[in-house]
């Protein structure tokens, strides 16, 4: 007889890690201590014990934005604790590679997912109608959008969404404004159909979260003339 699913999941455990081991660094970029994290084994014994959770998780008992929610902070602790199992490295994804994704797994909901599977077969198809899913998980770079620094919830999931791509796109990292046109980051070149499917529906995504000083020289210069992305790591010591 199959075992009964789960319907208890709290991200108390991922929260504390958050709080403990990000800080908002001058630069705008939240950065990770991978190294502190490692060194810790108390706090890598909670990581392992919050993604746990997610095993025998029955994701139907949750509602819309409680899954939304677990999906990106399972995505986030999975990609911190695989940082900490390969620290200290200077990316994730080296030049010569085509990065972990694929091979990086979990079980969750009782099946095994990987990295590449939560992002592109659960979150880019149960969201299609939302790009700004793309703020909500990290990869643990410079180029990406910030990891939080407190767990992602259903409560305040929209307001936390809007917050997050204004955070990224009045980075640098998100777009920079040059004299021959916009300067953006791949991300919206690599999911372009999901922010609308044309450079005009990136350029009315960008102005609907830009402040009104960028968003005024976006509109000025509505040109997206280059694509960029740091694979840097995300840490402390970068």
């Amino acid at each position: 007889m199959a075992s009964a699913k789960s319907t208890n999941l709290s991200h108390t455990a991922w929260g504390e890690i958050l709080d403990t081991f990000v800080t908002a660094s001058p630069d705008g970029l939240n950065r990770v201590d991978y190294g502190a994290l490692k060194a810790s084994q108390t706090d890598r014994a909670k990581l392992d014990a919050y993604i746990e959770q997610y095993a025998d998780l029955n994701f139907d008992s949750l509602s819309r934005d409680e899954q939304f929610a677990a999906w990106a902070n399972l995505y986030n602790a999975v990609t911190v604790r695989y940082i900490v199992e390969e620290y200290p490295l200077s990316t994730i994804k080296p030049w010569y590679s085509s990065g972990p994704w694929k091979k990086i797994k979990v079980t969750a909901d009782g099946r095994e997912i990987s990295l590449n599977g939560i992002e592109h077969d659960v979150l880019r198809v149960q969201w299609s109608d939302d790009p700004r899913l793309h703020y909500a998980i990290n990869c643990a770079s410079y180029g990406c959008p910030n990891l939080r620094r407190s767990p992602w919830q259903a409560e305040t999931l929209d307001a936390d969404l809007d917050d997050a791509a204004r955070d990224y796109i009045n980075h640098p990292r998100g777009v920079t404004v040059e004299a021959r046109g916009l300067q953006v980051s791949s991300i919206y070149d690599w999911f372009r159909k999901d922010f609308g499917g044309s450079e005009k529906a990136v350029i009315d995504h960008l102005v609907q979260h830009a402040s009104p000083q960028l968003a005024e020289k976006i509109r000025a210069n509505p040109d997206i003339r280059d694509h960029e992305y740091d694979w840097s790591l995300n840490g402390t010591d970068q």
